[in-house]
C-alpha cells in the first residue's frame, strides 16, 4: 500500500511517542503542541483521538503541552488547531491503533484482517481470543517515526466524531478547582509585581527604593533600566510594595501619541508603501453611478477578564516557567535571548489562564515572572498582572481604514469594486525575529530593540489583509494594502485579526451597492457567488432568521446579514442580526450558519460561534482605546466598557456538516460577519449608515445628524 502523506505538523513532529502514551492501566494520555484557553480545542482533539484509535474517549487524558515532552506545534493561533493538530492526531492514532493490531497478530498467530478493536480490546473475529493495548505495550514500541503506512478512517466508519461529547475541562472549571495559572501554589512561592512606565516612552529621572525595600514581607526590590519589580512574602503585600514603588519613582515623559478622536484620517496620512493584492479587468477611472465608503475600527484590548500571570523558578543554571502563553517555544526562545543564555535551560509548562484570543502580555509575564525570580533563586515567583496594567500595556489589535469604491450595471452585476486597506502588520508574537518581542526585554538595560511587526506566520496567510480579497466574483476589481510603519501604540494579533475589519467593509458595502441599485441585498450576494458552499450558508441563515426578500418591515426592529470563508480558505459563515433602535441600540437575536468541513462535536462548535458572537459585537458595539498625546486612558471597565452578560442576544447556530472534508476551525469565522450583520441591522431599522467602529450611541447621533 502506497503511504499516504503526513500532515505538515505531523512531518515537523514525527515520533509518535511525543503524541501517545499508552498506560498499564488502561489510561491513553495524549500529547499535542496546542492549548486550550477556553476555546474546548483540547476536548476536540481527544475526540479525534479517540475515534482513530478505537478507544473510549473517557480513557483520554489531555497532558497539557510543555517544551519538554510536547510535539512543537508553534503557536496556538488562527482557527487553526483542528486543521492542524487534528489532522495530525488522526494519522498518529491510525498508525498507532496499527502497530498494536499487528503486534496482536502476532501474538495470536492471525492476519489482520481477523482482527477488530472495540476500546482498546483487540478481539479475533472467529475466536474469544482477544488481547488489550495495555496488555501489548512492551511489545509495541512508539518511539519510532510515523511512516504513513495507516489511513485514517473513512466518513462511514466514524462512531466517535460527529458527536456533541461534553468537553473535558469544564468538570474541574464548574466546582472551582485549581486549573488556572493563577491557582499554582507551589511550596515557598514568593509573589512579585512588575512596576510599568506610566506611557510607552517614559524615562526615568527620579528613583528611590529604600522605604519599599523597608516594608513588611519584602524580599527584594528588582531594577534593571526601566524594568522595576519587587518580590514579598504574600500577594497582598507585594501589591501594597508596588504601588508604594511607584511613589518613588519619577518619570519624564514625551506626549507623542496622535488624535484618538481623528485615526483614521492619521492612518490615511501616514508614510506607507502601496501593495496591490489584486488587480483584474478594467479599473480605469470612477464608473458612472459608483459609490464610495470609508469604514473604520479604533485600536482594540483583549480585555481578558483575568489578567496575565505566570510562575517562574530559577535554580541551578536552569529556569522553569508555568504559563499561560498560546507560544510555550516561540516564548522560550526570546526568553533564552533576553537572558543570554541557551533556550534548553529553560522549560515552559502550559498552564490556562483566561482566553484572549490573540497575542495578549501574557508572553510578556512569563519574562516578567523569571526576572524577578532570578533575584531569588530557588524561589518559585507568582508574577500577576493587575487589570490596569494589562489594558494599558498589552499588545493591541492594531487600529485600521478601508475605502471602498464600486458600481453595479443595469443587469444588477457589479461592474466595478475597489478596496483599499491602511493597516500596519498585525504580528508581534515571541520568536519570530532577530530581537525579543517582550515588553521587559525593551525595559532592561541595556534594552533590546523592538522589532517591527510582520504581517504573516512562517508558511500562513498574511494577517492584516486576510479576507480583503473578497470571495465574490467580480471581474473588474482592485485590491491595495497601504502597508503602515509601525505605529506609535503597541499593537499584536487580535481575534480575526485584519479579517474583522475587511469583512466589515466588504460586507456593509454589498449592502450599501444593493441599497443604492435598489437590489435585495441577499441576492445581490448570491448572484455573485459561485461556491456552494457558501451560498449554502448565507441561504440557511437567512431562511432560519426570515430574512426574506418582500418582508414586513417594522420601523423599530431591522436584520442584516453578513458572510465570510474566513481567510479565503477556512471556515464560511453566515450570520444575520436583529437589533431594535430606541433610544439604544440593542441586539436581541443572532443566527448563524458555519460549514467547518468535518465537524467534529456540534456543541463545541455552537460555544464557540456564540462565544465569537459575543465577542464581535463587543468590539462592534463598544470597544476601543482611549488616549491622550502623552498616556493611554483605558486602565479600567469604566474607561474601557465590554458586553455586559444583560446585553447578549440568543445565538441560534445552525452547523452544517460535511464529513467528506477536513476540518476546520471556527473561533473566528463569524467575527467579521458579526460586526456586518449588526450596522446592515441598524441601516434596515433606522436608515443609518455607522462605518465607524465602534456604534456607540453617539456615533449613531451623529450619522443621523449628517443624514
Amino acid at each position: 500500500m502506497t503511504a499516504v502523506a503526513l500532515p505538515p505538523s505531523l512531518a515537523n513532529n514525527r515520533r509518535l511517542d511525543r503524541w501517545v502514551e499508552i498506560q498499564p492501566d488502561g489510561v491513553v494520555e495524549v500529547r499535542t503542541g496546542k492549548v486550550e484557553i477556553g476555546q474546548g480545542i483540547v476536548s476536540a482533539l481527544a475526540q479525534i483521538a479517540a475515534e482513530e484509535l478505537d478507544v473510549d474517549y473517557a480513557r483520554i487524558r489531555m497532558i497539557a503541552a510543555d517544551t519538554v515532552r510536547s510535539p512543537n506545534e508553534g503557536v496556538t493561533a488562527g482557527s487553526t488547531s483542528t486543521a492542524q493538530s487534528g489532522a495530525a492526531l488522526r494519522q498518529v492514532g491510525a498508525e498507532v491503533r496499527l502497530a498494536f493490531l499487528e503486534a496482536a497478530a502476532w501474538r495470536l498467530g492471525a492476519n489482520l484482517d481477523e482482527l477488530a478493536v472495540r476500546d482498546g480490546t483487540i478481539f479475533r473475529r472467529a475466536s474469544n481470543e482477544s488481547l488489550t493495548y495495555w496488555e501489548l505495550r512492551d511489545d509495541v514500541d512508539l518511539t519510532r517515526d510515523a511512516d504513513g503506512r495507516a489511513r485514517p478512517k473513512r466518513p462511514e466508519q466514524l462512531t466517535l466524531v460527529g458527536k456533541p461529547l461534553p468537553r473535558l475541562d469544564l468538570p474541574d472549571k464548574v466546582m472551582g478547582k485549581g486549573v488556572y495559572v493563577q491557582d499554582l501554589d507551589l511550596p515557598g512561592m514568593l509573589h512579585g509585581r512588575a512596576v510599568r512606565p506610566p506611557s510607552y516612552r517614559a524615562e526615568i529621572e527620579t528613583f528611590d527604593p529604600a522605604p519599599v525595600e523597608a516594608m513588611p514581607g519584602v524580599r527584594v526590590v528588582v531594577r534593571n533600566g526601566r524594568f522595576l519589580g519587587v518580590v514579598a512574602v504574600r500577594e497582598e503585600q507585594a501589591v501594597a510594595a508596588a504601588a508604594a514603588l511607584a511613589r518613588c519613582v519619577t518619570w519624564r515623559e514625551t506626549a507623542d501619541l496622535p488624535d484618538v478622536e481623528a485615526m483614521p484620517a492619521y492612518l490615511r496620512a501616514l508614510p506607507s508603501k502601496a501593495q496591490v493584492l489584486r488587480e483584474t479587468g478594467d479599473m480605469t477611472g470612477a464608473p458612472a453611478g459608483s459609490v464610495e465608503a470609508v469604514y473604520s475600527r479604533p485600536f482594540l484590548a483583549h480585555a481578558s477578564v483575568g489578567p496575565p500571570c505566570a510562575v517562574a523558578r530559577a535554580r541551578d543554571g536552569e529556569i522553569e516557567v508555568w504559563s499561560q502563553s498560546q507560544s510555550i517555544h516561540p516564548t522560550r526562545k526570546d526568553i533564552a535571548a533576553t537572558l543570554g543564555i541557551a533556550p534548553d535551560a529553560i522549560v515552559i509548562h502550559h498552564v490556562q489562564g483566561a482566553g484572549c484570543y490573540g497575542h495578549n502580555g501574557a508572553d510578556d509575564a512569563a519574562l516578567d515572572a523569571v526576572l524577578l525570580a532570578r533575584a531569588v533563586e530557588g524561589h518559585p515567583v507568582r508574577l500577576q498582572w493587575s487589570h490596569e496594567d494589562d489594558l494599558s500595556w498589552s499588545p493591541y489589535g492594531p487600529a485600521m481604514v478601508v475605502g471602498m469604491a464600486g458600481a453595479t450595471g443595469d443587469d444588477g452585476r457589479i461592474t466595478a469594486w475597489r478596496h483599499e486597506l491602511w493597516s500596519n502588520p498585525h504580528i508581534m508574537r515571541p520568536g519570530l525575529q532577530a530581537t525579543p518581542s517582550l515588553l521587559a526585554a525593551w525595559h532592561i538595560d541595556p534594552p533590546f530593540a523592538q522589532p517591527a511587526g510582520i504581517d504573516a506566520l512562517p508558511g500562513g496567510k498574511p494577517a492584516s489583509q486576510r479576507n480583503a480579497l473578497p470571495l465574490y466574483d467580480f471581474a473588474n476589481q482592485s485590491v491595495v494594502h497601504h502597508v503602515l510603519e509601525r505605529l506609535p501604540i503597541r499593537t499584536g494579533t487580535l481575534r480575526a485579526i485584519g479579517a474583522f475589519l475587511n469583512t466589515f467593509a466588504i460586507e456593509c458595502f454589498m449592502d450599501e451597492l444593493a441599497h443604492a441599485s435598489r437590489l435585495d441585498q441577499i441576492e445581490l450576494r448570491l448572484r455573485h457567488l459561485s461556491d456552494a458552499r457558501a451560498i449554502a450558508v448565507i441561504e440557511a441563515a437567512r431562511d432560519r432568521a426570515g430574512m426574506l426578500a418582500g418582508r414586513a418591515r417594522d420601523g423599530s426592529r431591522g436584520l442584516g446579514l453578513g458572510f465570510a470563508r474566513y481567510s479565503n480558505e477556512a471556515s464560511y459563515a453566515a450570520v444575520v442580526a436583529e437589533v431594535e433602535a430606541g433610544e439604544t441600540i440593542r441586539v436581541t437575536r443572532v443566527v448563524a450558519a458555519v460549514d467547518c468541513g468535518r465537524a467534529i462535536n456540534p456543541d463545541g462548535i455552537a460555544n464557540q460561534v456564540e462565544g465569537g458572537v459575543v465577542q464581535a459585537m463587543s468590539f462592534a458595539m463598544k470597544e476601543m482605546v482611549r488616549f491622550d498625546r502623552t498616556r493611554v486612558e483605558s486602565r479600567s471597565w469604566e474607561t474601557y466598557p465590554i458586553l455586559r452578560f444583560s446585553e447578549a442576544p440568543s445565538v441560534e447556530t445552525i452547523v452544517i456538516d460535511r464529513p467528506d472534508q477536513p476540518s476546520l476551525g471556527v473561533g473566528e469565522a463569524v467575527a467579521g460577519p458579526t460586526a456586518a450583520a449588526i450596522a446592515n441591522a441598524v441601516f434596515d431599522a433606522i436608515g443609518v449608515r455607522v462605518r465607524d467602529l465602534p456604534m456607540t450611541p453617539d456615533r449613531v447621533l451623529a450619522a443621523i445628524h449628517r443624514m
